[in-house]
């Protein structure tokens, strides 16, 4: 399916997010754990749903397809079940995104895992055992998902679990969601600068927690009010202290000119501000990547330099981020150099039109490029990948006033 797009009317809208993909990934592993903790406001993305399918799973062979998160998070929860023998397999794309990392440590702690295939990919096989070590060291600059793995079977373990980080800590924001979930499920924890404490627990108390909406799905609202001449879009559920890394954005696109008021206790306005735009947007990232495809594209329309770092874990993504945002911006005009761990966007006063956006099926490609339509006319390919995280997300973007024509 591919999804023409055209520039249209811009309309000031309400727009209700779902529960964040983050959070609610996180929360359905706690209440395998802890099934007297309930879930309300669950994402409605293919992942959080593909997680949940794997976790009721009853046959020998558990698919993931292209859910990176539901790879890590099961293979350490399979891992720690005892009595599970599985194989937990996914994607072609799946089994090229590493993953030994997250086995090395587990083995340490006594799992019992078996590469099927390529040594230190998937597909895995895993017989759940009793995991009785306490300490466990980790690679901490590779990608946060492995160390949240770990966090979350933490409480389950016997005597709880000390994670020893090692490097430079990517992502760390997500690190905090994690613990903060667990500590609203009454579990102690401690992050002190590289090392992490989880508690062990047998039981929690009847708990119920409704999942904040999704900062990340909110970011391709803020590229379209930046590149608007004047809107307002008020988007629902948000709180002004999240849990998600992602909520960066608020101040990120202030320098872009979106303003972002909490109008009450769940609600976000974003409007247009007319200001002056710096010649140079300059940020590093690693606390939050996954904004960086939103971002270069809203420069790139917006006809600003912009230099990105911290981006070295975008080549383990769904595709090699850092590649496929090259090769499009080229294609629609723009200059880009990068390195693994940056991208340096030109300054540029065109924007070619009636380009096909190829994907690479990742749904941020997607979705990052939406706005530009705002700018031109432009075409996005496989443009159902969007479900991955954001399954209305055409339709939510129709209602701002984009022409969107889905072909299959």
């Amino acid at each position: 399916m591919k999804a023409d797009l055209k520039p249209g009317s811009f309309s000031n809208v309400n727009i209700t997010l779902s529960g964040s993909k983050s959070e609610s990934n996180r929360l359905l592993i706690l209440q395998a754990l802890f099934p007297n903790l309930s879930i309300e406001n669950l994402s409605t993305s293919d992942d959080t749903q593909v997680l949940a399918k794997c976790l009721k799973a009853t046959n020998k062979v558990v698919d993931v397809h292209h859910a990176g998160t539901a790879m890590r998070f099961l293979t350490a929860y399979f891992a720690s079940k005892q009595g599970a023998e599985i194989t937990l397999t996914g994607s072609p794309r799946m089994q090229e995104r590493p993953i030994q990392i997250l086995v090395d440590a587990l083995k340490s702690l006594g799992a019992e895992i078996e590469y099927l295939k390529t040594p230190g990919f998937p597909p895995l096989k895993i017989k759940g055992r009793k995991l009785i070590g306490n300490t466990v060291k980790i690679k901490a600059d590779v990608s946060s998902q492995y160390i949240s793995a770990l966090i979350l079977i933490a409480p389950t373990l016997p005597n709880g679990l000390q994670i020893l980080l090692e490097g430079n800590i990517t992502s760390r924001p997500y690190l905090k969601m994690t613990l903060s979930l667990l500590q609203k499920l009454g579990i102690e924890t401690e992050f002190n600068e590289n090392t992490i404490y989880i508690s062990s627990i047998k039981r929690i108390d009847d708990t119920t927690i409704t999942v904040e909406s999704d900062w990340s799905s909110a970011s391709y609202f803020y590229s379209l009010v930046s590149l608007s001449k004047a809107s307002k879009i008020q988007l629902s559920s948000f709180y002004k202290n999240s849990l998600q890394g992602d909520s960066a954005l608020v101040s990120i696109y202030k320098i872009l000119g979106v303003e972002t008021h909490f109008v009450n206790s769940k609600s976000i306005l974003i409007s247009k501000k007319d200001i002056a735009l710096p010649a140079t947007l300059s940020l590093d990232l690693v606390n939050t990547p996954d904004l960086a495809q939103t971002i270069a594209v809203s420069c790139f329309g917006l006809g600003m330099e912009c230099r990105l770092t911290g981006l070295h874990t975008l080549k383990i993504k769904e595709t090699d981020r850092l590649k496929a945002l090259k090769t499009e911006l080229e294609k629609l005009g723009g200059e880009v150099e990068i390195d693994p761990n940056s991208l340096h966007l030109l300054k540029s006063s065109r924007i070619i039109s009636d380009q096909a956006i190829d994907t690479y099926q990742d749904h941020r490609m997607a979705m990052a490029f939406a706005p530009l339509s705002l700018k031109t006319n432009l075409s996005i390919n496989d443009a159902e990948v969007v479900s991955k995280s954001y399954p209305d997300f055409w339709k939510d973007i129709e209602k701002t006033g984009i022409i969107v024509d889905l072909v299959c």
